[in-house]
């Protein structure tokens, strides 16, 4: 029971937070309040919330009302020794510019209710200030990342630091759920419980399909927590910028930058525009272009993605804050909640491929709490603007994707044990008993975990010989440490899960850094070919080592680096909603104005339904071609294509190519091959699915692809040092191939290797997923078809076979004139 002085005070402590919402024209939501009740009682929990509605002053309230208090009954800190730690709230944060922006919020917080406490960045481009001040546990606030905070694991004082603090509050948390980072922070979480149980734990994040599972991963020993969700919804209005009439047939694309007028008349039209691209070939396109017509200084249009050097990101981003900036051209490196009042126009270029990326694209206009979320879409081809109805049917009925947890990520749990055995040593069971309290090794077996300390210790059975594979010692207590200077070194400098796809720095030859491309791209120039990068035509001069020097070119013609992972993938909430929409009533403007493409789909062959699997058997003058159309996204099509080629080959043998997009994909055999229901039912067969597999695909070649990444989480690939040139793609594949032929031939049973080959299934052939997709199809009417030439749904795969082919046209070129002579076909 508190006393009527402190009861008081409690009081006055609310009633400055309420003054300061009061001053800035704002009132404590609901859902804000009850998390504030939340945190005062010592209780962690998860927060669900539209982009844009408060949820930063919701986690942060709690934390400043307990601030509040302390002052007033005296208590804040006051007599600590000068070396103690004042650290009483981590905020962690996925993105860099996110951390920016949360570190300037939570100042101007403070600052307003005179609090004293001081608020520390410790990311990768933090300043030596702020990296003092989190090192030393001189900040009551510290933002971070997970990596930085694993980073602040490995040195010894920083448990000591940790023992007071209040909170830990995990921004964007369904970012983090479905990838290794977001297991490295389970495991940086469940050692933060260790050192101080007395911290509440609140994650912040957008609406996902799996929320009750989102908490378990979080909140692992808190089953019960609370999930706060009654946030008001966000209004969000979905606008498509339409097509010239009389468009039928449709490639990847071949629309977008024919729109380009359209989009700066939009442009023109705002305040502050941010112009969201899927790519960063696409973003570094669709920003040249946009520089040829613009009219205003040149300084007011940006360029924003992840290549790109720090300082050119920042300052795009207080470009748009300041209103310096009029339009941002961007990849997903703004999705997330930075805030951006000044933005009331958001433009998406191409499908947003899935439901949650779209709601967080258009929450970036307008981000006000309780002002609605506007999206202008701009397709690329015409088939997407059926992707836009569906996506605004499925935000309306809450059709959110889920995103799955990793399990059993034995490289990262290898990574954190180095990181805890730097950070002062751990005792091997207590250690276990930790990690077995995360979502992610709750299923950790005696072996497995044996297999790790023996891996951190020695490399492994094979490995054992090699001493740069000894990292840990067991001292006279039984901990395990680290006691080898380059040892930690190395280890911290590889800290992180995120694995660079043999990134080259590009840098002026006198001057600044502008960020990297991939290796595979600057290894095709020449010396004085020219390339469009950070929304400059650039000519290389030369390449040394890992850098690629550069000079400014005249003129405007040049090619645009492709970077990995530039073709994202279809959810399959969105592919089935998209596949719902073809055959469902045409209510939605983009459907009422793709009305002749479908009715010339349905006439010549067939809709897709939710009930029926479209297929069809087309001659061309290549060959005969099968189209089937599961909806189920690239990357299952890429599995089912490779299957169906094996299974047909079997049967009848014959040499196949396949060609995939995200509604289907197309065998195309070298010789006649006839096509019936019977082959349809035999080629979707469930089962010996795995063996398929391992028949059709090279799965072995794969999982030494994978492996490489493993190995660098791992630490088995030790990173460059400073100051030593970098090393090459090209030699890191080699060396973690050796590394995997080793470990094949003389320890089969490494636990790495197990974790490869788990990681191709799972990972890159989402074989769950494939199965599913595979009994769904079978269990549906097959609706086969013979149309006497290629449909609009079977041209866009078709034109996907013939991009590879040598031919003095260009493909565009190639694939228009093919689109015409159809066109004039269908008269």
């Amino acid at each position: 029971m508190t006393s009527g002085a402190q009861a008081v005070t409690a009081r006055e402590a609310d009633a400055a937070l309420l003054q300061w919402f009061e001053h800035q024209g704002w009132r404590p939501a609901a859902f804000q309040r009850q998390v504030w009740r939340h945190w005062l009682r010592g209780e962690s929990g998860l927060l669900v919330t539209p982009t844009g509605s408060g949820k930063t002053l919701a986690a942060f309230g709690g934390a400043l009302l307990e601030g509040l208090r302390e002052q007033g009954a005296g208590t804040d800190g006051k007599g600590r020794p000068a070396a103690a730690s004042r650290l009483r709230v981590l905020w962690v944060t996925p993105l860099r510019a996110l951390a920016t922006d949360t570190t300037h919020a939570l100042t101007a917080a403070i600052d307003a209710l005179g609090l004293p406490w001081t608020v520390a960045k410790r990311t990768g481009d933090a300043t030596s200030r702020d990296r003092r001040l989190a090192r030393q546990g001189q900040a009551e606030v510290l933002v971070i990342t997970p990596e930085s905070l694993s980073l602040l694991l490995s040195y010894p004082e920083t448990a000591a630091q940790l023992t007071g603090l209040r909170g830990v509050v995990v921004d964007e948390w369904h970012e983090l759920l479905g990838n290794k980072r977001g297991v490295l922070l389970q495991l940086t979480l469940a050692r933060i419980r260790s050192l101080a149980p007395q911290a509440v734990t609140w994650g912040l994040s957008a609406t996902i399909g799996n929320l009750e599972e989102a908490r378990a991963v979080l909140l692992p020993h808190r089953p019960d927590a609370p999930l706060v969700r009654n946030a008001p919804r966000r209004r969000l209005t979905l606008k498509t910028l339409m097509p010239a009439a009389g468009e039928r047939f449709s490639w990847a694309g071949h629309l977008g930058l024919s729109q380009i007028d359209r989009v700066m008349q939009l442009i023109a039209g705002a305040r502050t525009a941010i112009l969201f691209t899927n790519t960063r070939a696409q973003a570094e396109l669709w920003h040249r272009a946009l520089a040829s017509i613009w009219l205003e200084a040149p300084e007011t249009l940006a360029l924003h993605h992840g290549s790109l050097e720090t300082a050119l990101r920042l300052e795009a981003e207080q470009g748009l804050r300041d209103g310096r900036v009029r339009c941002v051209v961007a990849t997903s490196s703004l999705d997330l909640g930075v805030d951006f009042p000044a933005v009331d126009l958001v433009l998406q270029i191409g499908s947003p491929k899935g439901i949650a990326r779209l709601l967080q694209r258009a929450g970036r206009a307008h981000h006000r709490p309780g002002a609605p979320g506007v999206i202008q879409c701009v397709p690329t081809h015409a088939l997407e603007l059926v992707e836009y109805a569906a996506a605004r049917r499925a935000v309306a009925a809450e059709h959110i994707e889920a995103r799955k947890p990793l399990v059993l990520s034995l490289d990262v749990l290898s990574q954190h044990c180095i990181t805890l055995a730097l950070g002062g040593g751990f005792e091997p069971a207590r250690l276990l008993a930790e990690v077995r309290g995360t979502h992610a090794f709750a299923a950790l077996s005696d072996d497995q975990w044996a297999g790790v300390l023996q891996f951190i210790e020695r490399g492994g059975q094979a490995l054992a010989q090699y001493p740069d594979f000894h990292r840990t010692v067991r001292d006279a207590d039984g901990l395990v440490r680290v006691t080898d200077r380059r040892v930690a070194l190395r280890h911290r400098l590889s800290i992180g899960t995120i694995t660079a796809d043999g990134a080259m720095q590009v840098r002026f030859l006198r001057g600044a850094s502008l960020g990297s491309v991939e290796e595979s791209f600057i290894s095709r120039l020449k010396p004085r070919d020219r390339f469009q990068f950070a929304g400059r035509t650039l000519e290389l001069v030369t390449v040394d080592q890992m850098t690629a020097y550069v000079r400014t070119a005249k003129g405007v013609s040049a090619t645009v680096p492709r970077w990995q992972g530039g073709r994202m993938p279809l959810s399959t909430e969105l592919g089935a909603a998209v596949e719902a929409a073809l055959s469902g009533p045409r209510d939605e403007p983009e459907l009422r104005a793709l009305a002749p493409l479908l009715d010339l789909q349905a006439r010549d062959s067939a809709l897709p339904t939710p009930h029926t699997l479209l297929v069809e058997s087309v001659q061309t003058r290549r060959g005969g071609s099968l189209f089937v159309y599961p909806f189920a996204g690239r990357t299952v099509h890429e599995g089912m294509a490779a299957l169906f080629a094996l299974r047909w080959a079997r049967h009848a043998p014959n040499t196949f190519v396949y060609a995939v997009n995200d509604y289907g994909f197309v065998l195309t055999s070298q010789t006649p091959a006839p096509v019936d229901a019977e082959l349809i039912q035999r080629l979707l067969a469930p089962h010996a699915l795995m063996e398929d597999l391992q028949a059709g695909m090279n799965l072995t070649e794969m999982a030494r692809r994978q492996f490489r990444d493993i190995a660098r989480v791992a630490g088995m690939l030790t990173p460059s040092m400073p100051g030593a040139a970098q090393r090459s793609q090209r030699q890191l594949q080699a060396s973690s191939g050796l590394l995997f032929d080793v470990l094949q031939r003389y320890d089969p049973q490494h636990l790495l290797l197990a974790q490869a080959a788990r990681e191709v299934l799972d990972a890159q052939m989402d074989v769950q997923a494939l199965a599913a997709t595979l009994a769904r199809c079978a269990a549906r009417r097959l609706d086969l078809h013979h149309p006497r030439t290629l449909t609009p749904l079977s041209f866009p795969l078709w034109a996907e076979t013939v991009r590879g082919e040598l031919s003095t046209e260009d493909w565009s070129q190639r694939v228009r004139r093919a689109a015409e002579q159809l066109q004039a076909r269908h008269g």
